[in-house]
């Protein structure tokens, strides 16, 4: 049989183990939920500043490379600019350059004209002076011969103003830039510094002076 004392004791020896396990449990579920650190709040703030630095990052980013590409666009359009001034001018050069080269050959050409002309001349000199010494006492026979010498002669006469070739005029007052004097002498009949005659005909390649008219100026 228990007695009332072993009673107590055993009550007494149990009581504590029954107050410690509410304090274990306690202890328990206070080791369960995990404890906030103080520097918490400050990291969750850290990393929503974070964030506007990270957006401003790219913000800077893009404005540098839409900056960079503004800048090689620029320089590209400087680029085709020049590289279009620079075929302008070169067009422009060799427009000038054949305009040149044109040029050149048809003054080479008309000098060749020229020269060549002015070795025909002496043949037409000489017919012309034939021609103003026939005799009055021809025959006609030798008429037909001179009518002949005359064709030949306008042919080459034609052949002449074809290519711009026309006689000066030898009369009226003397002018220096197409006539040459061989001669002044005193005339009653033609006023002092006039042309008197003409010894040999001259004749203008186009706007030249092709052969000066040699004359006699009164004095």
């Amino acid at each position: 049989m228990n007695t009332p004392e072993k009673n107590n004791t055993l009550n007494e020896r149990e009581e504590p183990a029954m107050s410690d396990a509410p304090e274990t449990v306690s202890e328990a579920t206070d080791n369960e939920q995990p404890a906030l650190s103080p520097e918490e709040p400050n990291a969750l703030e850290s990393d929503e500043a974070v964030k506007p630095e990270a957006e401003s990052d790219v913000e800077e980013t893009e404005d540098e490379t839409l900056s960079t590409l503004i800048a090689e666009l620029k320089q590209a359009k400087q680029a085709a600019d020049e590289a279009g001034d620079q075929a302008l001018r070169a067009q422009a050069e060799l427009q000038n350059f054949r305009r040149r080269k044109e040029r050149e050959s048809s003054e080479r050409i008309a000098q060749a004209n020229a020269r060549l002309i002015l070795e025909m001349l002496p043949v037409v000199d000489d017919f012309t002076r034939a021609f103003d010494n026939i005799p009055e006492s021809i025959g006609e026979e030798e008429g037909d011969w001179v009518d002949g010498f005359r064709l030949i002669l306008r042919k080459l006469e034609t052949v002449l103003e074809r290519e711009g070739v026309t006689a000066i005029d030898a009369t009226g007052e003397f002018d220096p830039n197409i006539h040459e004097a061989i001669s002044m002498e005193p005339n009653d009949g033609v006023e002092s510094g006039h042309v008197i005659a003409e010894v040999q005909r001259g004749y203008m390649l186009k706007e030249k002076v092709l052969r000066p008219s040699y004359v006699r100026v009164a004095q």
